[in-house]
């Protein structure tokens, strides 16, 4: 028996939200992937950027997200049944190398990079927002983020904002 959930009539006023919480390479692209599939599904899409998801959008940081294994206990070379030694993952240069394969995989696949990503999807009328207790913590402002953040924007702003959507968290 196979469940598909309802959401509503198919009139095309299907609403996404995502929550993008975490900024380290790996955990920023599936948001970005399913922002995007939600658009060429032409499906209204947003993106709420809140606590290290905001170096996405942050000038100063989304060039240079890094990936760690540190703490990934199933992180393994692409391909193989080995997995690596968390004791590894500490050492000077582990992170860059790890950062530097993964951007490798991303790019062998044609998929773009962070900023041309974020900048894809905000082009197809992706709603990108940042939350404002997040941008308080870290002292950032507006002008901190690229210009296709709409609004910094409150949690509350947020809960109205994706009233009948799907809400995802990433």
């Amino acid at each position: 028996m196979t469940f598909v959930p309802d959401f509503g009539d198919d009139d095309g006023d299907r609403k996404i939200c995502f929550i993008a919480s975490k900024g380290t390479l790996d955990m920023v692209y599936p948001s970005l992937v399913m922002a995007n599939a939600a658009l060429g599904e032409g499906i209204e899409t947003h993106i709420f950027f809140t606590f290290w998801g905001m170096d996405i959008v942050t000038k100063k940081h989304m060039d240079d997200l890094q990936f760690t294994w540190l703490g990934n206990t199933a992180m393994h070379p692409p391909g193989k049944k080995l997995h690596m030694p968390q004791g590894m993952a500490g050492l000077p240069g582990v992170t860059a190398m790890a950062t530097k394969m993964m951007k490798k995989q991303i790019a062998d696949l044609d998929v773009p990079e962070v900023p041309e990503f974020v900048q894809m999807i905000a082009d197809a009328g992706g709603h990108l927002w940042a939350c404002k207790m997040s941008v308080d913590m870290m002292g950032l402002t507006k002008e901190d983020m690229i210009p296709e953040i709409e609004d910094i924007i409150s949690a509350t702003d947020f809960i109205e904002l994706s009233e009948g959507a799907q809400v995802i968290f990433t």
